[in-house]
């Protein structure tokens, strides 16, 4: 996914700001992760995240709050690190009222947000 410039900058903010939160960035990716990034590639990682964030997080689900697991996929974790894993962190976090369905920008933000944090994560733990 292309970002414009400005879509960065508010990524790149939003990423520090998360930064700053003890929980949030207690997140990193796990070695079982990095594998699987490097076994079917960011693309297919990426396809995942729309689909999982269209899943989990289009609409207020009863169980809100529990529907994103912890462990298992790369983008699980991200889905955490980035307040992104129930409708009330997005409320929190993103501003994205819990009351409504997502609009498809914004679920297209939220799958740049995880990319890139998964993209960070992953170039730090590689060393590159």
């Amino acid at each position: 996914m292309e970002l414009n410039e400005k879509q960065r900058k508010y990524i790149d903010h939003k990423l520090n700001e998360l930064s700053h939160s003890k929980f949030r960035s207690s997140f990193h990716l796990r070695n079982y992760m990095i594998s699987m990034i490097e076994k079917k590639g960011m693309d297919t990682i990426e396809n995942h995240a729309y689909d999982l964030i269209r899943k989990n997080l289009m609409s207020c689900l009863p169980n809100d709050g529990k529907q994103t697991p912890m462990k298992g996929h790369p983008v699980f974790l991200a889905q955490h690190a980035c307040g992104c894993c129930c409708r009330g962190c997005l409320e929190k976090w993103h501003h994205i009222p819990k009351t409504r369905d997502l609009e498809e920008r914004e679920i297209t933000y939220l799958v740049a947000l995880v990319m890139e944090w998964i993209k960070r994560e992953y170039q730090f733990k590689k060393g590159v």
